[in-house]
């Protein structure tokens, strides 16, 4: 089994691509040790001192670290990834929910912007989610209030220095031109 690395805009943040599907459906951002316990796959990465995040995309892994430098974590990790994918074992466990599933949950929006939030849901669907997903994270949409669209950053977007920039310059102006109405983006 050969995986594939790839730097992202964070520096604490790696991709891993291992050549198969990671997640079939949906994303899992994992920020913790004890949400790890969803997977075994991310129980697995967060045993290797040093790492403080994980995500799950569709044919990747992005691992995020603290201090620790990325030549001495990587072979670590690198092996954790094979072992967990020569070995069968799923990456999820029986008993997880989706990510994605959970962030409906938490949406607001008045009832009144159902089109507004629908036009800025296709938007980030098809010309932000795939960008992003191609440094390692990703972006899903929040709740949009008074003008202001509001997203959560996953993956290596989250804590990225350049993640508001990203927002600023590049969502932000994209949605204002099909979305009149959005005035503001802001991160969750």
């Amino acid at each position: 089994m050969f995986i594939q690395t790839e730097a992202t805009p964070n520096p604490a943040t790696l991709k891993f691509l291992p050549g198969k599907v990671v997640m079939d459906k949906g994303t899992a951002d994992f920020r913790n040790a004890g949400e790890a316990e969803a997977s075994p796959l991310a129980e697995r990465l967060f045993g290797i001192s040093g790492v403080t995040g994980v995500y799950f995309g569709y044919d990747f892994i992005t691992v995020t670290k603290e201090s620790a430098e990325w030549q001495h974590l990587k072979p670590a990790i690198l092996g954790s990834i094979m072992e967990h994918f020569m070995s069968g074992a799923p990456v999820m466990g029986g008993t997880s929910t989706l990510a994605e599933a959970s962030d409906v949950e938490g949406e607001f929006f008045d009832e009144d912007d159902e089109t507004i939030v629908a036009t800025i849901k296709e938007l980030l669907e098809t010309r932000v989610r795939p960008a992003v997903a191609q440094d390692g994270g990703d972006i899903t949409f929040k709740g949009f209030r008074d003008g202001t669209v509001y997203l959560n950053m996953k993956g290596a977007c989250s804590g990225c220095p350049s993640s508001t920039a990203t927002l600023k310059h590049g969502v932000q102006n994209l949605l204002k031109h099909f979305v009149p109405e959005v005035q503001a983006v802001e991160a969750l």
